[in-house]
């Protein structure tokens, strides 16, 4: 155990980032997943309407430094691509 007070503090704030960013993780999986299976089933309307809150996900996450933003925009690109190759 850390003797510390700013040790302590340090422990506390990892453990706060550690919950934050397994829901945003969580999270981004659920929307990914919803989004491939608009893909996998044809639904471009529904594809194309969600798209957008995927995006601002992937942004937000990469903005808190959950996922790095380079992975976000690559991520971004690819959907755009796969719903460009459904049209």
């Amino acid at each position: 155990m850390a003797n510390l007070k700013a040790a302590l503090k340090s422990i506390r704030q990892s453990e706060k980032h550690r919950l934050r960013n397994t829901a945003v993780i969580s999270e981004l999986r659920t929307l990914i997943k919803k989004y491939k299976d608009f893909l996998a089933t044809g639904k471009r309307k529904d594809a194309e309407a969600f798209l957008p809150t995927l995006t601002k996900r992937l942004d937000m996450a990469a903005t808190k430094k959950i996922i790095h933003r380079s992975t976000a925009s690559r991520r971004k690109s690819r959907f755009m691509k796969q719903l460009a190759v459904l049209k």
